[in-house]
């Protein structure tokens, strides 16, 4: 065998320069702004380039070594080779209903569950007594396949109950696995706007349980500190992570005071936090998370080796029409989260927003995961997303602006001081206010709710939820939770109601003007505009005079039309064609795109409004719809 010579690729080429390639891009843009066409901003400001090299990453970036201080590159290194726990979410009402469930998710390849707790303004299952809680494990390895709780107001009780339930339950031999009892004082009063008991008193009681817990004959932590809540309430990602910094010097401040040192407390206490459908910021969000919960306990004398942190997919982004599509959103979520090296992971079933999952959603669920785990194979690598100059970069703005955030807080007097004053939830609000106007006016796309909706019956059957139990009297401000497509759903339910009231759907006749190569664009552009509103669009291939176009408004029965076409054609007829649907009866006539310098004109001929991209989209169809009523 003769050895072959090798070949550098790259010798013909010069050495890659930013500057150059700067040049390079300038003169591309022929005196665009950069920054206006080429960088992206997320929510907290942080910049996205369109380029990054090494120099973007802090120096001591390199000398990190996943599962080492400061712990932002996680590992998946796990004796099973598959990397994170997959958690699903359990919320049958009765005990004996949830332990069916628990085991069919566990023998379809779950390795652990997130038991959800009834209470007030939360459905979920009834756990009033330790035999509940142990008829709800029945069956169950917990040595092996680990729970954990979302308990919410009544989060202390049942933690309580099945501490008691463990106590009874035989120690399997070599299992290792930590069950999670997750009571969160701090969460609960920041979602429910209030916690089972006035906040300083639940803390006691926590710390006083994390003893009890700490000191049962197997794995446990108590407590948890819930990032999810500040992100369901629209927050950013800094600012989700500056509640998690919050909250977590609050609860090492509670075991201070009760004797505890944040070394001893910190083993204690689990993390959660929420992914959504921006990949890599959820990747990042878990990376700075660490680092953040490394930095406080380094400064409180602690480690943070061991740390826990588990992630589900935003209820947020869900969507109830065409919920299909939240297959798309989940899978990416969850690819997001195993990137960040999350230790557990829960994807919520794809009709969660709609009602009780069934067994086939749930198994879409769980086999999201395992085609990620056993497929893909993301499991088997170590921090998979270090070394990218973008993420490593992304991560440490992340991390800094939190931490700016939180000292934010810490300045206020602490989490619950912000939240008693209200100047969290005005922030958050904030942030979620500006979500949404990016929303209605098509810079965020949601697929299926603002853009390319399914009109129609999605085929998707389900059992509603029950009815939750009435929400506590309000000590704080609640971080109410909302979800990114409700304007929309609303408009669509209106658009439905109309429907089963008259037989028929609110419609605008469209008028198409020219041929299809000539009106297409705008046309399928205008149809998907009104049924993101619940609103039918009366189209056709195309008419080729204003009068054909009016004679065929006269007989669709219309009230309302928009013409639609190329600049070109509308130059020549739009003005025409506004006139005839005028004369033909139209009590409102639009016209799809910005009118530029014809609009005086066009406004004289009749039209009496336009709809292009960029514009208020959820304001524009509600008139439509209170149009289409009165018409």
């Amino acid at each position: 065998m003769t050895e072959t010579a090798t070949v550098k690729l790259a010798s013909g080429f010069p050495p890659a320069d930013y500057d150059k390639w700067r040049q390079l891009v300038e003169k591309a843009l022929k005196g665009a702004d950069f920054d206006k066409r080429l960088v992206a901003k997320t929510a907290d400001g942080l910049r996205i380039e369109p380029l990054y090299t090494r120099a973007d990453t802090l120096p001591q970036a390199d000398a990190t070594v996943p599962g080492g201080a400061p712990f932002t590159r996680g590992t998946h290194a796990k004796a099973d080779g598959l990397g994170w726990q997959i958690h699903q979410r359990v919320v049958e009402t009765d005990p004996a209903a949830a332990n069916k469930v628990i085991l069919e998710e566990l023998d379809g390849g779950a390795n652990g569950v997130v038991l959800q707790i009834a209470g007030p303004g939360r459905i979920g299952i009834k756990i009033e007594s330790s035999d509940d809680a142990a008829a709800s494990l029945a069956g169950m390895f917990i040595d092996y396949a680990p729970f954990q709780l979302a308990g919410g107001i009544n989060g202390l009780a049942a933690a309580r109950h099945y501490l008691k339930a463990l106590a009874a339950l035989k120690r399997e031999e070599g299992g290792t696995a930590v069950s999670r009892l997750n009571v969160d004082p701090l969460g609960t009063l920041a979602r429910f706007g209030a916690a089972w008991a006035p906040i300083d008193q639940a803390l006691a009681q926590t710390v006083a349980f994390a003893a009890e817990a700490g000191a049962a004959d197997r794995p446990l932590t108590s407590i948890l500190v819930d990032a999810s809540v500040p992100h369901e309430a629209g927050a950013s990602e800094a600012q989700e992570l500056a509640f998690l910094a919050a909250a977590l010097v609050a609860y090492l401040r509670a075991f201070e005071a009760a004797g505890v040192a944040p070394k001893d407390a910190l083993p204690s206490i689990a993390f959660a936090l929420a992914v959504d459908t921006d990949l890599f910021l959820s990747a990042a969000k878990v990376r700075a998370a660490r680092t953040i919960i490394a930095r406080i306990a380094e400064a409180s004398g602690a480690t943070a080796s061991g740390l826990h942190i588990s992630a589900v997919t935003s209820e947020r982004v869900m969507a109830k029409r065409d919920p299909w599509t939240n297959m798309l959103r989940t899978t990416t979520a969850c690819a997001g989260a195993a990137f960040g090296s999350a230790d557990a992971i829960s994807v919520l079933p794809y009709t969660w927003s709609l009602g009780m999952p069934d067994r086939f959603a749930r198994r879409i669920a769980r086999n999201t995961q395992l085609v990620l785990q056993e497929e893909s194979q993301l499991g088997r690598v170590v921090d998979p997303i270090g070394g990218s100059w973008y993420v490593e970069k992304l991560t440490a703005d992340l991390a800094k602006k939190a931490w700016e955030l939180f000292q934010g807080i810490e300045a206020k007097g602490g989490l619950v001081a912000a939240l008693s004053s209200g100047a969290l939830q005005d922030d958050i609000a904030s942030t979620a206010e500006a979500r949404m106007k990016a929303i209605s006016t098509g810079r965020i796309e949601l697929t299926g709710v603002s853009v390319f909706p399914f009109l129609g019956d999605d085929g998707v059957k389900i059992t509603a939820y029950p009815e939750p139990a009435a929400a506590p009297a309000q000590q704080v401000r609640p971080l109410t939770p909302h979800r990114l497509g409700e304007a929309f759903e609303k408009l669509r339910d209106a658009g439905d109601a109309f429907l089963a009231k008259t037989g028929k759907r609110k419609q605008v006749f469209m008028a198409n003007l020219g041929e299809i190569a000539e009106h297409n664009r705008r046309s399928q552009w205008m149809w998907n505009f009104l049924a993101a509103g619940g609103i039918e669009g009366l189209t056709s291939d195309g008419y080729k005079t204003p009068a054909e176009a009016a004679e065929a408004f006269k007989a669709s029965g219309a009230k309302i039309a928009c013409i639609c076409s190329s600049d070109e054609v509308y130059a020549r007829d739009a003005a025409a064609t506004a006139q005839a649907l005028k004369a033909a009866g139209a009590q409102r006539v639009l016209l799809a795109g910005r009118p530029g310098e014809a609009e005086a004109a066009l406004r004289a001929a009749g039209v009496d409004g336009f709809i292009y991209a960029g514009q208020d989209a959820v304001k524009t169809l509600e008139d439509l719809h209170k149009a289409l009523a009165q018409s």
